[in-house]
């Protein structure tokens, strides 16, 4: 991989670590990753834009590695999370740019493109779809639907449970984590047949080490993110879908009308999850384009690099064109 910068920048109250690669005078595209993820988890996309002139950053998303993780839940909120981003391209002085996320990094494009409609050309979101703010936050309707049955969202909103569980022995939660949600295993591994009051990890095997796709010195780097944040501050962002819906009330009944592009693997389990929000994005996002890419799990940009880069470059070549 070519040559990276990293800086911090102070944006919407918190210092923000910032990596970025390729020409100064490059067009900007913004990686935005999930959770458990880290930034080096677009290596691969970092090194494909940067080649082909683009400017790319990629940040350390609110909660993670070097970045500020407040620990009060309520600093995690949808529109906060954009604050965090529209603030750094504020200080870049970014007018025009490209916005891809994926996973809980998703979410935050595709709000950014309804929240900043003139800078924000195009937006790619990756395993998370977008389908409207829906009618009731999406954390009731879990409650109703799971009753005394385990979800590992419900999990996360007893604050100290999860965190303190994930963090017992980081390594062996993000190779779960890891195997289980990758292509080829065969299940949905976050929803599991047990008492809601069960731990999460307790009941799974350590696979010894990390997929294929996760090489050593990539997995060091997801580990040094963890063991210099913990897991508080991402699990804080489950924590606020009740914040979030009542904060974007105003966005209710917008349209996401730029060129916009969805990829999802054919084994990712949100797409079992998801898939009314999938079939109902094109009335949502317009101009959107979607490919499942197959034989590929929920880690999409990892597990399938030239797939990813190849259709991410076409849609950027055809979209956000040098003026």
């Amino acid at each position: 991989m070519g040559d990276i910068e990293h800086r911090f920048l102070h944006t919407n109250g918190i210092q923000l670590s910032l990596y970025a690669a390729g020409p100064v005078d490059g067009q900007p595209v913004w990686l935005l990753h999930g959770f458990p993820e880290c930034w080096y988890s677009w290596r691969h996309q970092i090194e494909a834009l940067s080649a082909a002139g683009y400017r790319v950053y990629a940040p350390e998303m609110r909660g993670y590695g070097q970045t500020s993780a407040p620990a009060e839940p309520e600093q995690y909120d949808l529109i906060t999370l954009c604050a965090d981003i529209q603030g750094a391209m504020d200080s870049l002085g970014h007018r025009r740019v490209a916005m891809v996320g994926h996973d809980w990094g998703a979410p935050v494009a595709w709000h950014l493109a309804l929240l900043e409609p003139e800078r924000v050309k195009v937006v790619c979101g990756m395993s998370v779809p977008y389908g409207g703010r829906p009618k009731q936050p999406a954390i009731g309707k879990m409650r109703e639907l799971y009753g005394d049955r385990f979800h590992y969202m419900l999990y996360f909103q007893t604050l100290g449970a999860a965190e303190g569980e994930m963090g017992e022995n980081i390594a062996r939660t993000l190779r779960l984590m890891m195997h289980g949600m990758s292509g080829g295993q065969g299940g949905n591994s976050l929803i599991q047949d047990k008492p809601a009051d069960s731990r999460w990890l307790d009941d799974r095997q350590d696979p010894g080490v990390p997929p294929d796709w996760c090489p050593p010195e990539a997995f060091d780097v997801y580990m040094q993110t963890f063991k210099a944040s913990g897991f508080r501050g991402p699990v804080n962002w489950y924590r606020n879908f009740e914040r979030t819906w009542e904060r974007t009330a105003d966005l209710a009944g917008k349209q996401i009308n730029q060129p916009a592009l969805f990829l999802i693997g054919d084994s990712d389990a949100v797409g079992d999850l998801e898939a009314y929000t999938i079939k109902k994005m094109p009335s949502v996002v317009t101009q959107v384009e979607q490919h499942v890419v197959p034989d590929c799990g929920h880690w999409i940009q990892g597990e399938k690099p030239e797939q990813v880069n190849a259709l991410l470059m076409d849609f950027l070549h055809r979209h956000y064109p040098d003026d």
